[in-house]
């Protein structure tokens, strides 16, 4: 009896462990799910945009009634620039722009203003994801001239700017700005007279980033 007990008993196990073995053999793991992977934004990359804004320019000059006064006015400009990123959130970059500045003052038929100028500059900045902060300087330079009264004459002044402002993205290509210069174009030669100016600029802009 004990025997045929012991037979049976094995027998079972040998069932169930084939019955096991068949369902481990049906059974397979499902491949695991890809894994879906945003990249971060970087400010690496070339740019080129448009900006408009105010100007309150100061100018020096025998020329001038009471040998001094303001020239202000709106302006309106293109930039392009290349920044790079690195990992720590520090940015770098170079830029150029040009721009036009309407500011001309009139006195007894005599026009004075200044026009066209344009900048190179570096820059530094720190990314807060898609906001930069960044500080700019460089050279600049800008052309004046005086036009009436027997006096035909212009110069352009080269001088220094700086200032700083924020980037912001809006989206991977394109961003905001808002910006603040100050410009010291130096002084230069009008009709044998010298020339001071110098200019405060807010500037907005729009850009799209390669």
């Amino acid at each position: 009896m004990k025997a045929i007990l012991i037979l049976a008993s094995a027998a079972a196990m040998t069932a169930s462990s084939a019955v096991y073995a068949a369902d481990a053999v049906e059974t397979i793991p499902a491949a695991p799910e890809a894994i879906e992977t945003v990249s971060a934004f970087t400010w690496s990359g070339p740019y080129i945009g448009l900006h408009g804004g105010y100007a309150w320019g100061n100018a020096d000059s025998t020329l001038l009634p009471g040998g001094s006064d303001d020239f202000d006015g709106g302006r309106f400009g293109a930039f392009v620039g290349y920044n790079w990123q690195f990992s720590n959130g520090f940015v770098a970059g170079i830029e150029g722009d040009v721009n036009y500045d309407w500011n001309e003052n009139t006195y007894a038929g005599v026009d004075a203003e200044s026009g066209f100028s344009g900048s190179v500059r570096g820059r530094v900045g720190y990314a807060f994801d898609r906001a930069l902060l960044f500080a700019a300087g460089g050279w600049t330079a800008t052309n004046v001239s005086v036009d009436g009264g027997g006096v035909d004459d212009d110069d352009t002044l080269h001088g220094w700017t700086i200032g700083g402002g924020l980037d912001y993205a809006f989206t991977d290509n394109v961003f905001g700005r808002v910006e603040y210069r100050y410009n010291d174009f130096g002084s230069g030669d009008i009709a044998g007279t010298d020339v001071d100016f110098d200019q405060h600029v807010v500037n907005v802009g729009i850009a799209v980033k390669f």
